[in-house]
């Protein structure tokens, strides 16, 4: 009898943030059928295409190097700033209700942490295995800063 695994072959799928990224594209497929005719090609599509993204980078980065994955996961982050606009703009058009922004923007703040953390985690590893910084941190955008100007 063949022992059966408990792996998956492609490593991303793993990943906490990759399934929750899945989870909010799902989300947002939903909510956007609800959208009026008008904005099936509009802000439907666009809110769609965004939060699919966040889940594509993050897999098409789990294959390429280390530098190349973080590249990957800030165009991940870029993703969810984009669905912040849209989902701003869907409650502005009245499109959602207070609570599906709510959800929508604790939901993002929430895989920005995850996709940091993870970016983080991989630049610790990067510098301790080469000893330097090699354009790993080259751009470092903390969305959470708290400091007034």
């Amino acid at each position: 009898m063949e022992e059966e695994k408990n792996f998956n072959f492609f490593r991303f799928e793993d990943l906490r943030i990759y399934h929750k990224a899945l989870d909010y594209a799902i989300w947002v497929k939903n909510v956007t059928k609800d959208f009026p005719e008008h904005e099936i090609r509009g802000l439907a599509y666009h809110f769609s295409r965004a939060a699919q993204s966040i889940a594509i980078n993050i897999a098409e980065g789990s294959g390429r190097n280390k530098g190349q994955f973080i590249y990957c996961l800030k165009m991940g982050k870029s993703s969810i700033r984009e669905c912040v606009v849209l989902t701003t703009l869907a409650k502005k058009f009245g499109y959602i209700d207070e609570s599906a922004e709510e959800y929508s923007r604790n939901e993002l703040i929430e895989m920005t942490k995850m996709i940091g953390a993870l970016i983080s985690s991989l630049q610790k590893s990067t510098r301790s295995n080469s000893g330097s910084h090699d354009n790993v941190n080259d751009d470092d955008d903390d969305d959470f800063d708290n400091t007034v100007n």
